[in-house]
């Protein structure tokens, strides 16, 4: 395999990918040419919102082809191109032989979540220090406790102290940190399922886990046999009644429209946990759960929020 290597502004990004896509190339990826420097630039976007931009000011764009002389074909074409003017072909290069498997298992190794609390591949030993663990591989879901948001919904069901205590609320604050009963669960959007056995792993013995994707749903029974834990997993109709607490690490336009929803399931005095939400975010998702709850911001990490209320 071969790799041609482009950079390219932003205007021209899109272009320079359908073209490459028109070569015959098996893959095209764009990439922040300033990545790990300080003019490197975060590019966020959500489902209902203007979409990112397609690349970045300096993108990076990596074309793999099957040998050599189709990489350098497809860059002499590019280069006769109008489009073309303002990039440049940086070099093809050659993609040296790896054992993918290995190098993939090594870019996983285990996440701390509280310092007894850790998520493990199952390629690794857990850390001595850990007395609870979810055994977790990467997979087609989301959720490897990778992600802050993952980490801050997974520190609160354990109790653990928030990652950035000045961002929080200060009523949040005051309540201070601790084990708390979970009671009756409900992990609404659950991808891999690792927020519904994160509250097994805490007590919850009730649990149900939803999501609108059928891979999710069996990414969910799958993970939960490997882990030993009891759960329903479904699609969002498993979902009935009330309970004691209510995860949802989804993103914010979808958290604002599922509000009513999402509230009605929340048994009185109970707890609802939100997560995939930016810093920016937090009024308006105040706003949009102020008929039902007062939410606070619990914890923050990375730009993202933890937001709770208790109903």
């Amino acid at each position: 395999m071969f790799e041609l290597v482009l950079l390219a502004p932003v205007d021209e990004v899109e272009t320079v990918s359908d073209a490459l896509d028109a070569l015959d190339a098996l893959s095209v990826s764009v990439e922040d040419a300033d990545a790990h420097t300080p003019a490197e630039q975060a590019l966020f976007g959500e489902p209902g919102m203007p979409p990112p931009k397609a690349g970045w000011e300096r993108s990076r764009v990596v074309a793999l082809f099957a040998t050599e002389a189709l990489a350098r074909d497809a860059g002499k074409l590019l280069a006769a191109q109008d489009f073309f003017a303002g990039c440049r072909v940086v070099a093809i290069q050659t993609v040296p032989e790896q054992d993918w498997v290995r190098l993939t298992q090594s870019q996983f190794t285990p996440v701390e979540i509280t310092p007894e609390f850790w998520i493990v591949p199952t390629w690794h030993e857990p850390p001595a220090q850990a007395t609870k663990i979810i055994r977790l591989d990467p997979g087609l879901a989301f959720g490897t406790g990778t992600h802050p948001t993952t980490r801050m919904c997974l520190r609160w069901l354990a109790g653990g102290t928030p990652f950035a205590s000045g961002a929080i609320d200060a009523a949040v604050a005051s309540a201070g940190v601790g084990p708390r009963p979970l009671g009756r669960v409900l992990d609404y959007g659950c991808g891999s399922g690792i927020l519904a056995i994160g509250a097994a792993r805490f007590g919850a013995v009730d649990i149900d886990a939803v999501d609108i994707d059928d891979a999710a749903v069996q990414a969910t029974h799958a993970n939960a046999d490997a882990n030993q834990v009891q759960l329903r997993a479904g699609l969002p109709d498993t979902a009935s009644g009330t309970y004691q607490t209510v995860l949802a690490n989804i993103l914010a336009t979808p958290l604002r429209v599922l509000a009513p929803l999402l509230c009605a399931h929340v048994a009185p005095g109970g707890s609802l946990v939100l997560a995939g939400i930016l810093e920016r975010q937090a009024d308006e998702l105040k706003a949009a759960y102020a008929p039902f709850c007062a939410l606070a911001v619990h914890d923050c990490e990375d730009g993202w929020i933890l937001m709770t209320a208790r109903l």
